[in-house]
């Protein structure tokens, strides 16, 4: 298809609070630099430049991050960074997202896709996203990506995978495959997940999308029609970015409050899974760094000035503007260390869920004002 008809929302409103203290309301992960010299967002967008032309990728924010977007995509037309009101969980976003493209082009045939995720083949991530864009455009399919499991995990929701596409599904000349969606599945306790992978029909639900506008609007009056009203009044106020800040003001304190898993794809009867065989991860919390971190004999693994001794199976990060102190351990295992300019974090790893419930009591406290 077209690249001028290829678009991409990108949604960047979570505030990251696992990765406290370097992740915060204005600068959250998506916006930091945890691997490389990118942020996740900036690599997100440089991901899917080779298919949708800059002027195509819209970054679906809130207030709060707002100036962050646009100091880190300075290319990026101001228009293109829009901010929620107010948090609505994804499907208010993607409508948000399907109604402005549907203003600019009504042909338009979008990608969605978190700001937060960590890909490095990006020349097999591209040919499947161009595969997905080709049989979205000229088929009714809602298309999500799954990814390949490599593990039980306990923290993705899983797709049963049901037929394989076959020629006459327009699927003959793309190298990707594709299936039926079978089933959405929650999170599953260990032993499912273990079942899962072991039958190979099952693929992680990474909340990654691709379909035409025209497709996800007919989905949208079928199983959510409320939403459909809220479609409309937005795509008509989308012409000027003025009047749909206005619009979105007036209408999102009242817009339901449901993910697009629940409000349309566990719904609808034309969805379709292709296979993701590409590296992915979501960074979901500091031991996720424990992958692409330098390790040590002892199983440290830092990005730091660092020494220890008699330190085993730590994570050590330093985020300082001016990475000139030493972060030294002794007799210290199985720990997060984290240094920024303002504050420093010391938890266990099986603790690290918990640095979520650590912000909240910070952001009650006035002392701590500007540290969350």
């Amino acid at each position: 298809m077209r690249k001028k008809d290829c678009y991409v929302v990108i949604m960047a409103g979570g505030r990251g609070e696992r990765f406290w203290p370097v992740s915060r309301e204005k600068s959250p992960k998506q916006l930091i630099k945890l691997l490389g010299n990118q942020s996740l967002l900036q690599q997100t967008v440089d991901r899917v430049l080779k298919l949708a032309p800059l002027e195509n990728i819209l970054i679906i924010t809130n207030h709060a991050q707002v100036a962050g977007v646009r100091k880190q995509l300075p290319g990026l037309p101001r228009e293109n960074v829009i901010a929620e009101p107010c948090g609505r969980d994804t499907c208010a976003a993607i409508v948000l997202g399907a109604a402005i493209i549907d203003q600019r082009n009504p042909k338009g045939v979008m990608a969605v896709f978190p700001a937060d995720h960590h890909i490095q083949d990006q020349r097999t991530f591209q040919r499947i996203l161009k595969d997905c864009f080709d049989l979205a455009s000229s088929n009714e399919y809602l298309v999500t990506i799954g990814i390949s499991p490599t593990e039980p995990a306990t923290g993705y929701g899983y797709i049963r995978k049901g037929p394989i596409l076959k020629s006459d599904d327009r699927s003959r000349d793309l190298k990707t495959r594709f299936s039926k969606v079978d089933l959405f599945v929650e999170k599953p306790p260990i032993a499912k997940a273990r079942r899962y992978l072991k039958s190979g029909k099952y693929s992680w639900n990474a909340g990654m999308f691709v379909w035409s506008v025209r497709t996800f609007m007919i989905s949208l009056k079928k199983y959510q029609p409320d939403l459909e009203d809220y479609f409309l009044k937005w795509k008509s106020a989308a012409a000027s970015s003025s009047k749909l800040s206005t619009q979105l003001k007036k209408d999102y304190p009242s817009v339901k409050r449901i993910s697009i898993d629940y409000a349309l794809m566990e719904k609808a009867e034309n969805t379709v899974v292709a296979d993701g065989v590409f590296d992915w991860d979501d960074l979901g919390s500091w031991t996720a760094l424990e992958r692409y971190l330098k390790s040590d004999k002892q199983g440290n693994h830092s990005n730091a000035q660092f020494a220890q001794i008699d330190s085993n199976d730590n994570i050590v990060f330093d985020a300082r503007s001016k990475k000139q102190h030493l972060i030294a351990l002794v007799g210290v295992r199985d720990c997060i260390v984290v240094q920024t300019d303002d504050s420093c974090l010391v938890a266990s790893k099986a603790h690290g869920q918990h640095i979520k419930e650590l912000v909240k009591i910070l952001a009650k406290d006035p002392k701590f004002k500007g540290l969350v």
